[in-house]
C-alpha cells in the first residue's frame, strides 16, 4: 500500500462498463489509488454539486471574488483559489504568460497556440484544414504550400514538436503530422504560419513524430503506422505477409524525404536521443494481424531502435532501393538488419519518451500495467551484438492500468498517464531501477485523478535539456460531467497541473474541441514572432513573381491586367479603403485578386471577401495575399473587408461588375 493513500475498488458507471467491455482487455471493476487530496472530491456527485448548499456557498464566494469563474470542480473546492492566492497560476489582465503552448488540433487539422499557465487560446494556425478566416486552403499562397494535397479538405493533426539546437528549443520551426492523409507540415514560428507541407511516399498514416535533438534538428522522424503492400499498386491485396510499413526521415530545411526504413509491425510513437545517433519507436502488431483480436495475441511486441549514423552511411554507399515512382532511398530495417535492433517489451506498447537527462527511452505498455526503461548507453553494445536486446531494459515498473505516455520534470521524476485508471502516476526513475534490481523501494510517489481517460501529457520543456518541472498538461479524451452539456458530442478536457512542489495539484480544467492529441510548451523568451510582415518574405514570393511578370509593383500599383479570359486585379489597401473600389470582368472569367496591405501598424489586418463566391482571406500589415475564383454570375458583386481595421471599417468595400458573356 502506498503511504498516504487508500486502495479502493471503484465500480464504473454503465457507460464506462460498456466502453471497457468493448476493449475486451480490462474488467468493469478496476483498482485505483486515491490521493488524500482528491478523496473528498470523488465523494461528491459532480453533476449536482452546485445543489449542495455548502458547496454552493463556497462557489458563490469564489465567483464573487472573481477567482474561480470558468474553472472545474476541483478548482471550486480550493486548489485553484489556493494557487491564485499565491499569484502563480493566475495571469492577470494585461500580463503575459510564461510559456507558449502548442496543441495539435486533432481532427480539425490545425495547431492551436495557448498561453501557459493561463490556458488562454491565443491563435489557431491552419495546417491541413480549410479555414475561412485567414483563407487557408483558399488563397493561392496556401494552395502553393499545400501542393498536390490541397485537394484534401480534412486532416488529423497529432504530434506538434519544435526544432532544437543542442537539445534546446531554438524558436525556428514547429512540425506536425497528418495521420489522415500521410503528410508532415512545418510551421514557421516567426510568423506562426505553415510554410511547407510534404506528402510521404510509399506509406500510409503518419502517426508518431519527433525531431533530431542534437546537434540540431537535421531530421524530422515520422512513423508510418499501417503496413501496406510494397509496391502498393494493386498487387498482394490479399497477402498480408507482403505488407510492411516504414520509419521516415524528412530533411527539416528542405522538407524532402531523406530516407525510409522498412520495419516489421505497426509503428506507433517515436523519440530521439541526445547524441544524434539513436531513435526508437514503439511497434505493435508484431503478429501482422488484420483484425483487433489478431493484433493482440502476442505477449510481447517491441521497441525498434534505429542507428541513424549507420543508415546515413548506407545511403551514402548506395545500399538502398527505390519503390515505384518515388526517388526516396528505401532501406531494409526488418529483423536481422544491421540498421535496427528489436527490443521485446510487453504487448502493444504505445508512447515512447526520452528522459531529459538523455539516459533512457521509456516505452509505455498500454496493454500491460508497466513501462519499459531502456538504457541508451547500452545501445552501442546492443548494435555491436555484445548484449541481447532485453539486456538493454533496466527496469519495468508497474504503474497502473493503461499507461500511455510519460513526461518528465528534470528532477528525476516521471509522470505517466494511466488511461484506464484515469490517473497520472508520479514516479522516480532511479528508484524504479533499484526496485527492479531487488531493493525494497517505493518508486511511486503519487497518483492524481484526472478527468477522464488521459492520453498524452507534457511537462514544461520536458523534451529538451531545460525541463524545469513547473507545469504539466494532461489531455483527457473524455470530459463527461466536467462542463455544461452541449449535446451528444462532448468536448475533451485539457487539465493543467502544478508539479513544482512535492505533490501534483490540479489547477485548471479547459474544454477543447475535436481531440487535441498532443501538446508542447516553450518558454516565451524562446520565441520572437514578428509583428509586421517583411515585404521580401518568401511566403508570398510566388505572387510577387507573378506581379513582376505582369510589370506590377505590388507596393504602389492598382491595376487590372486582362489576359484573355484571365483577369488579375492588383490593389493596395490602407485602412479604410481598397486601392480599387470597382472593376469589370466578363461572365466566366477566371479572376485573381491580389491585395497588398500598406499599413505598418501592428495588429492592423485587412480582409477580402467577395460576396457569394466562397472566397475570403486575411492580409496582415505589409502582407500580400491573393485568391483566384470564377466570375460565374453576371451582375453586381460586392467585396468588403472582413477583418475589423478602422472606425470606417464598414465602409471599406468595392464592386465587381460582371458583364454577361
Amino acid at each position: 500500500m502506498r503511504r498516504g493513500r487508500t486502495a479502493t475498488w471503484v465500480t464504473q458507471n454503465p457507460a464506462d462498463q460498456a466502453r471497457t467491455a468493448t476493449r475486451g482487455v480490462y474488467p468493469a471493476l478496476r483498482r485505483t489509488e486515491v490521493s488524500d487530496d482528491s478523496r473528498s472530491i470523488q465523494n461528491l456527485a459532480r453533476r449536482h454539486f452546485l445543489r449542495n448548499s455548502a458547496v454552493t456557498g463556497v462557489a458563490g464566494a469564489g465567483l464573487a471574488s472573481g477567482v474561480v469563474g470558468g474553472v472545474g470542480t476541483s478548482a471550486l473546492l480550493g486548489s485553484r483559489s489556493a494557487r491564485a492566492s499565491e499569484g502563480d497560476a493566475m495571469v492577470a489582465p494585461g500580463e503575459l504568460d510564461e510559456y507558449y503552448g502548442f496543441w495539435s488540433g486533432g481532427h480539425s487539422g490545425e495547431v492551436r497556440v495557448l498561453g501557459i499557465p493561463s490556458m488562454r487560446e491565443l491563435m489557431r494556425i491552419p495546417v491541413f484544414n480549410t479555414e475561412s478566416a485567414t483563407g487557408w486552403g483558399i488563397t493561392n499562397e496556401s494552395k502553393h504550400i499545400l501542393g498536390e494535397s490541397a485537394r484534401f479538405h480534412n486532416g488529423d493533426a497529432h504530434h506538434p514538436h519544435a526544432s532544437l539546437t543542442d537539445g534546446r528549443y531554438d524558436g525556428k520551426y514547429l512540425f506536425i503530422n497528418d495521420k489522415a492523409n500521410t503528410r508532415v507540415a512545418r510551421i514557421r514560428l516567426d510568423i506562426m504560419k505553415t510554410d511547407k507541407v510534404t506528402t510521404i511516399p510509399n506509406v500510409q498514416a503518419i502517426h508518431g513524430l519527433r525531431l533530431q535533438k542534437v546537434p540540431y534538428t537535421k531530421y524530422v522522424f515520422a512513423n508510418a503506422e499501417f503496413p501496406i503492400p510494397q509496391i502498393n499498386d494493386g498487387r498482394d491485396l490479399e497477402n498480408p505477409a507482403n505488407y510492411y510499413t516504414m520509419f521516415n526521415a524528412i530533411d527539416a530545411e528542405t522538407m524532402e524525404v531523406a530516407w525510409q526504413v522498412i520495419v516489421d509491425g505497426n509503428l506507433d510513437n517515436t523519440d530521439a536521443d541526445y547524441t544524434g545517433r539513436f531513435v526508437a519507436s514503439t511497434c505493435y502488431n508484431s503478429e501482422k494481424g488484420m483484425t483487433l483480436a489478431d493484433s493482440m495475441r502476442a505477449e510481447r511486441d517491441w521497441v525498434v531502435v534505429y542507428d541513424v549514423e549507420a543508415i546515413e552511411a548506407a545511403v551514402e554507399k548506395g545500399q538502398f532501393e527505390t519503390l515505384g515512382d518515388s526517388p526516396v532511398p528505401v532501406l531494409d530495417g526488418r529483423k536481422g538488419s544491421p540498421l535496427t535492433r528489436y527490443i521485446p517489451v510487453p504487448k502493444n506498447p504505445h508512447g515512447l519518451n526520452t528522459s531529459p537527462d538523455g539516459k533512457y527511452f521509456i516505452a509505455n505498455g498500454k496493454l500491460s500495467p508497466t513501462v519499459s526503461i531502456i538504457a541508451i548507453d547500452k545501445l552501442p553494445a546492443l548494435f555491436a551484438d555484445e548484449i541481447e536486446p532485453r539486456d538493454s531494459v533496466v527496469a519495468e515498473p508497474e504503474l497502473g492500468l493503461g499507461p500511455l505516455h510519460t513526461t518528465f520534470d528534470g528532477r528525476g521524476f516521471a509522470y505517466t498517464t494511466l488511461f484506464i485508471d484515469s490517473q497520472v502516476a508520479k514516479w522516480n526513475i532511479e528508484e524504479a531501477i533499484r526496485a527492479y534490481n531487488g531493493e525494497d523501494v517505493n518508486y511511486i510517489h503519487q497518483k492524481l485523478d484526472v478527468h477522464y481517460q488521459p492520453g498524452h501529457n507534457h511537462a514544461s520543456l520536458c523534451e529538451t535539456r531545460d525541463a524545469d518541472g513547473k507545469w504539466l498538461v494532461v489531455l483527457c479524451k473524455f470530459s463527461k460531467d466536467r462542463f455544461l452539456p452541449v449535446g451528444p458530442l462532448h468536448p475533451e478536457n485539457d487539465q493543467l497541473i502544478d508539479i513544482s512542489g512535492d505533490t501534483m495539484k490540479l489547477v485548471h480544467d479547459g474544454p477543447t474541441y475535436a481531440e487535441p492529441h498532443d501538446a508542447i510548451m516553450m518558454r516565451a523568451d524562446q520565441l520572437n514572432p514578428i509583428q509586421v510582415w517583411d515585404r521580401q518574405d518568401p511566403f508570398f514570393a510566388p505572387t510577387r513573381a507573378m506581379a513582376e511578370a505582369d510589370g506590377i509593383t505590388l507596393e504602389s500599383d492598382n491595376k487590372v491586367i486582362r489576359d484573355g479570359n484571365k483577369v488579375r486585379v492588383y490593389m493596395t489597401s490602407v485602412a479604410p479603403q481598397y486601392g480599387i473600389t470597382e472593376f469589370k470582368v466578363k461572365q466566366g472569367d477566371e479572376v485573381t485578386v491580389v491585395i497588398t496591405n500598406l499599413d505598418t501598424v501592428e495588429d492592423l489586418t485587412h480582409g477580402f471577401c467577395m460576396v457569394n463566391h466562397g472566397v475570403s482571406m486575411e492580409i496582415g500589415p505589409q502582407q500580400t495575399s491573393s485568391v483566384t475564383f470564377t466570375a460565374e454570375r453576371a451582375g453586381v458583386h460586392w467585396y468588403y473587408c472582413n477583418w475589423f481595421c478602422h472606425a470606417m471599417h464598414m465602409e471599406m468595400f468595392g464592386r465587381m461588375l460582371v458583364e454577361k458573356a
